[in-house]
């Protein structure tokens, strides 16, 4: 559906109620994913913060009740850099069907050096695409048990970046931003190929792409102890107000996508003023996001990197037609 085509009216501030559904968030303690879980928890559903880190996910879950007091909110043990235990994590879920993952975690690193898993993959692949590949594969069953949604959070810097098929690890030129950058694009664009397979199989769940645009620290309203912005910060962050967002706002897009009736599978979410700031609204996927034989060869890549193929019951479009 293009963008003209929305008329239902959609209130970020008010998103429609969603008692009795379930949603994971993974790298629901911190940053985006945070404030994906809290505006989640506002609508009555139950939601799951996945992240390795327990102590943040309890301190993420102390502040979401704090704001939301009947907040339906859980823990779940989820390292995506560990693919081994990715399965056991989604059947530790424990649930008979899962209405949305949003697949938000991911890792930046700061270190110049290239860091590996103890799989031998490069960190930051495994952790932003490799993992959620994976991930949504374990939780496919559930999903299809409500019509789910799989709502795959990329980057802005995704669309700018270009991926080497040969290197997806990095192993010969590896930066931490520009690693950073082309896992996200991997990502998104699994995001749409799943949609694509999906499709042609005749499923019934969504795969949903969204992004948050800017989304800055300085720009993001505490929550302590989670985020704690100071007033040194805040007023350093005013004149980028101007073209960028905090996290708070840059959570919309994601939520929509998870709740909003009128989402299509195969969409592309992210702010409306020029893709940095501002309300969710949908975008027209173009580039490199719409090149769908790069993304059947990032599928493959995938399944050759992780030695599963999650979904082999789900037939893409060549398959198909044979």
């Amino acid at each position: 559906m293009p963008p003209t085509a929305q008329t239902a009216p959609w209130d970020v501030r008010r998103p429609p109620r969603a008692d009795g559904k379930n949603f994971l968030i993974t790298g629901g303690n911190a940053g985006i994913g945070y404030f994906v879980a809290e505006q989640l928890a506002g609508t009555g559903a139950t939601v799951v913060l996945g992240s390795r880190d327990s102590t943040k996910a309890n301190a993420a879950m102390t502040s979401i009740r704090s704001r939301v007091p009947d907040a339906r909110v859980r823990h779940l043990r989820l390292d995506l850099s560990d693919l081994s235990s990715i399965k056991s994590s989604a059947d530790a879920l424990e649930l008979d069907g899962l209405d949305a993952v949003v697949c938000n975690a991911g890792v930046l690193l700061d270190q110049p050096q290239r860091q590996e898993t103890e799989d031998g993959h490069e960190l930051t692949f495994a952790t932003n695409h490799l993992g959620h590949f994976l991930l949504v594969g374990c939780l496919a069953p559930l999903l299809a048990a409500r019509a789910g949604r799989v709502v795959t959070t990329g980057s802005f810097v995704a669309k700018s970046a270009s991926l080497d098929l040969a290197d997806l690890q990095s192993a010969r030129d590896y930066q931490p931003k520009r690693a950073y950058a082309r896992s996200k694009l991997a990502q998104m664009l699994f995001g749409f190929e799943l949609d694509r397979r999906l499709r042609a199989a005749g499923g019934t769940t969504l795969s949903v792409v969204n992004h948050p645009g800017g989304a800055l620290d300085s720009l993001t309203p505490s929550r302590p102890p989670v985020h704690i912005r100071t007033t040194g910060q805040r007023l350093r962050g005013l004149p980028a107000g101007l073209a960028l967002q905090g996290k708070e706002a840059g959570a919309w897009p994601a939520v929509r996508a998870v709740l909003d009736p009128s989402v299509r599978g195969g969409q592309l979410w992210g702010p409306r003023r020029l893709g940095l700031r501002g309300e969710p609204r949908a975008e027209v996927v173009q580039g490199q996001l719409a090149d769908t034989a790069l993304a059947a060869r990032v599928w493959a890549a995938s399944v050759d990197l992780t030695g599963v193929d999650p979904f082999e019951a789900v037939p893409g479009p060549a398959q198909r037609e044979q």
